[in-house]
Formats: structure tokens, C-alpha cells, sequence
């Protein structure tokens, strides 16, 4: 495409848009999200320590490692979240799917309140995420989550209390998705100015 009078190349990966869903557990007070190995996070660490394994960059198989890293510096924190696959489906029904399928939790579409929508993965999908905000409490869990193993799915939820969640947000030792970060101040703003006072 010609942009200033330049002929530019850019590569970009069609993808589905997406859902994510922040989880609020009122029972306990804090936040459920979802951990879970992703490769390319992984890939990115293995090429800050171990720049030589990219640089014949042609090949279709990489250097061996004698010490590789470990699988859980690919592990990030993410809000639940899942592809808009099923076009019979409203964004907020595969919402609560998802929040069933990776956190165990029964919410019915009512419960959902949209947040907003933006892009995500500008540089190289530019699809569209929606973000919803649900509350939860401990009666309405069904089962333990963490989605489909039979579909390669092997997720882990955690709960963030209220209280760190801030913290928790800012803490580059942990890796998460600016989505998290997002919605935590989100929440921050609109929902816990109206929580009870302890």
C-alpha cells in the first residue's frame, strides 16, 4: 500500500474477534482470572536469553538448548476470555460460555455488563475484543474450570483479592495482558467507589 508517497509491505494474521470478561467474586471480594502457558510469550523470552537461537532466522528448526528455559516463563495472567466463533451465538451468550468453560462459573447474559470494545493486536491482527464486567459469588460456581483439555486448553484460575489488585497490576515480575490492567483500574473507577464501606 502506497502511505507519504511510499510503497509499504506489511504482513497481518486474520484472526476471529474475541471477548474477555472481567470476574468479580463478591463472596470473597476479589477477581478471578485465568492463567495459561502461551508459546509466543515464551518464544519472545527465549529469544531474550538466547538471542543465537534466531539467527538463522531461514531454518525450520532451531538450535538445541542445553538448559532451555522453563515452560512457566511462558505463563501469563489474562482475564477469561475466548474467539468469536459461533455466529448463532450474541457476544454476551459466548461470554458467559467461556466464563463456565475456564472459571467454572453459571452467569446468566443479564448479568453481563459491557465495559467497551477496542482493537487488539493492532501491529499484526487488528480484530476487535469486547470487554464485559460480571459479578459472581461462590454459589454460582458449577465446577473447577479451566476450559477443554480435549481442545489443547489447560488453564489455571487464580483469584486476585481486592486488595492487591492494584499491586498486583503494576508488578512487571507478573506477566499479564494489558486487559487485566485495564479493567482493574476500570473497576477501580466505576465499581469500587459503590462497594460497602468495611
Amino acid at each position: 500500500f502506497p502511505q507519504n508517497g511510499t510503497k509499504k509491505v506489511w504482513d497481518f494474521m486474520r484472526t476471529h474477534d474475541s471477548v474477555s470478561i472481567l470476574i468479580f467474586n463478591t463472596s470473597r471480594q476479589c477477581f478471578v482470572v485465568v492463567k495459561q502457558f502461551r508459546p509466543a510469550v515464551y518464544m519472545c523470552e527465549l529469544e531474550r536469553h538466547h538471542p543465537q537461537v534466531f539467527q538463522n532466522q531461514d531454518k525450520e528448526t532451531f538450535t538445541r538448548l542445553e538448559d532451555p528455559l522453563p515452560a512457566v516463563v511462558g505463563v501469563t495472567y489474562e482475564l477469561c476470555a475466548g474467539i468469536v466463533d459461533k455466529p448463532d451465538l450474541s457476544l454476551e451468550e459466548i461470554a458467559c460460555e467461556e466464563v463456565l468453560e475456564e472459571c467454572g462459573y453459571r452467569v446468566p447474559v443479564t448479568d453481563l455488563r459491557r465495559i467497551t470494545s477496542y482493537r487488539s493486536g493492532v501491529g499484526v491482527t487488528g480484530s476487535t475484543q469486547t470487554l464485559f464486567y460480571t459479578e459472581v459469588t461462590d454459589q454460582m460456581r458449577t465446577s473447577e474450570g479451566g476450559g477443554h483439555p480435549a481442545e489443547g486448553e489447560l488453564i489455571e484460575v487464580v483469584e486476585i483479592p481486592l486488595e492487591d489488585s492494584m499491586k498486583f497490576a503494576y508488578d512487571e515480575t507478573l506477566p499479564k495482558t494489558m486487559g487485566v490492567i485495564f479493567s482493574f483500574m476500570w473497576f477501580q473507577n466505576n465499581i469500587a467507589p459503590k462497594l460497602p464501606k468495611k
